[in-house]
């Protein structure tokens, strides 16, 4: 048998599939803030234990997330808050790139600050790096 033209059969989870959430399940009412007098402070949060789900294969989706704003608007994010917020995605379908998106977005609105930068990096899939960055500061 001549190995370069062997066709190679994997395994698979016939009839066997993963169920998962819509986006309405992302619950944005976990957002809480205090106030802050401090508009030129620069603020970095970060976190490695983002997930949600991709909706093409429904498997796991993993990230990590860097919040950088500055406080324009007199407040800021409350970090208990924000873990609550981020573990609602954990069950929903939503692509990496509007993830990225849906939590900018929030906190925009949240904040008031027009000077806010979400980055998501995503573990490999399938051999691609994905960084996803939207608003600048």
């Amino acid at each position: 048998m001549d190995v370069n033209t062997m066709e190679i059969k994997m395994p698979k989870a016939d009839g066997k599939e993963f169920s998962f959430l819509s986006e309405e399940h992302i619950d944005s009412s976990y957002l809480e803030t205090f106030n802050f007098n401090s508009k030129n402070q620069y603020i970095e949060t970060t976190t490695r234990e983002f997930s949600a789900v991709c909706p093409f294969s429904g498997l796991p989706d993993l990230a990590d997330v860097i919040i950088e704003y500055y406080p324009e608007g007199g407040k800021c994010v409350e970090l208990k808050s924000l873990k609550y917020y981020f573990v609602s995605f954990r069950n929903v379908g939503i692509y990496q790139e509007a993830a990225t998106k849906r939590i900018y977005d929030d906190l925009k609105s949240l904040l008031n600050t027009s000077r806010l930068k979400i980055t998501t990096i995503y573990n490999i899939r399938g051999g691609f790096d994905t960084t996803c960055i939207e608003g600048e500061l």
